[in-house]
C-alpha cells in the first residue's frame, strides 16, 4: 500500500504538468478560433484617417467623337501627330466598309494631364462633330476603401502567420492554412483592382470614329424641278426612238415592201 503511495507521489507533478500543457493548447487553440471567426475589420475609417486637403482626387476619364472626313488617310496621320505630340499610343485600330461609308476608329490611351488638350487639337481640325462625348469618374472613394481594406488583410494575413508558427497539431495548422488561402485570394483580387484603376486614373481613353461617304448622297428637289427634269427625260426619250429608227431604216424599208406586195397578192386572189 505505502509503494502505490510514493508512486502516485511521484506522478503526481507530471500528471499536473501534463494537465498544464493541454490548458494552455486548449487557450492557444480558443485563440485559433477568435481569429478564424472573428468578422471583418470593423472600421475602415479607423484605418485611414485622413485630412481632406491630403486626400489626392483620382479620375477616369474617357471621351468618343465621331465625324465625317473627307480624307481618311490625311486625318489618321493628323490624329497621329497629335497622339505621339501628347505621349499617348493608339491601343486598338479596326476599319469597316459598309454600302455607303468607310468607317475607321481607334481607341487610344493618353496621358490624363494631356487628355484634354489632345482632343482641344483635334477639335481644331473637324468642322463639325456628329457625336462628342467627354465623362469623368470619380473613383477616389473607392482607390481610399481598397488600399484601406487591402492593409487590414495584410495586418490579418501577419496575425495568421503568427498563430501558424505557434501551432500545437495538425488540425490547427489545417485550419489556419485554409484561412490564410481565403485572406491571400482576396490581397490578389484587392491588388488587381487597384493595378486596373491605376492604369485607368493614369491613362485616359480616347475612342475616336470617323468615316467617309463611298456613295453620293441625294439631292432634293423641288416640284417644279422634278417636273422640268420629267420634260427633258421624255424628249431625250423620244430622241433616242427616232435615232434607233435611223439605225434599222433598211429593215423598216423591207418590211413595207413586203407590206404591199402581200396587199397586193390578196387583191388578186380574190
Amino acid at each position: 500500500m505505502k509503494l502505490f503511495s510514493y508512486l502516485f507521489l511521484l506522478l503526481l507533478p507530471l500528471m499536473c504538468s501534463k494537465a498544464r500543457s493541454n490548458d494552455e493548447a486548449s487557450v492557444e487553440y480558443d485563440v485559433v478560433s477568435e481569429v478564424l471567426y472573428k468578422e471583418e475589420p470593423p472600421s475602415i475609417n479607423a484605418l485611414v484617417s485622413l485630412p481632406n486637403g491630403d486626400i489626392e482626387q483620382k479620375f477616369i476619364k474617357e471621351s468618343f467623337l465621331r465625324f465625317e472626313t473627307q480624307d481618311l488617310d490625311k486625318t489618321y496621320k493628323q490624329i497621329n501627330q497629335f497622339i505621339t505630340q501628347n505621349k499617348g499610343f493608339v491601343q486598338d485600330d479596326k476599319s469597316n466598309k459598309s454600302y455607303h461609308t468607310i468607317t475607321r476608329h481607334l481607341t487610344i490611351r493618353i496621358p490624363t494631364n494631356n487628355f484634354q488638350k489632345t482632343i482641344d487639337s483635334i477639335s481644331n481640325h473637324v468642322s463639325f462633330f456628329d457625336t462628342k462625348r467627354i465623362s469623368s469618374k470619380d473613383v477616389t472613394e473607392e482607390f481610399i476603401d481598397l488600399e484601406a481594406r487591402l492593409k487590414a488583410k495584410q495586418v490579418l494575413e501577419k496575425r495568421y502567420l503568427e498563430l501558424l508558427s505557434g501551432a500545437k497539431n495538425v488540425k490547427e495548422i489545417l485550419d489556419i492554412e485554409k484561412e490564410l488561402s481565403k485572406i491571400r485570394e482576396e490581397i490578389e483580387a484587392k491588388h488587381g483592382r487597384l493595378k486596373y484603376l491605376t492604369n485607368k486614373v493614369a491613362l485616359s481613353t480616347l475612342n475616336i470614329e470617323f468615316y467617309k461617304l463611298s456613295a453620293k448622297r441625294g439631292i432634293t428637289v423641288s416640284y417644279g424641278t422634278k417636273m422640268w427634269n420629267a420634260i427633258k427625260s421624255g424628249f431625250n426619250g423620244l430622241s433616242m426612238f427616232f435615232i434607233g429608227l435611223l439605225h434599222i431604216w433598211p429593215f423598216i424599208i423591207i418590211l413595207i415592201i413586203l407590206f404591199f406586195l402581200i396587199k397586193k397578192w390578196l387583191k388578186k386572189k380574190k
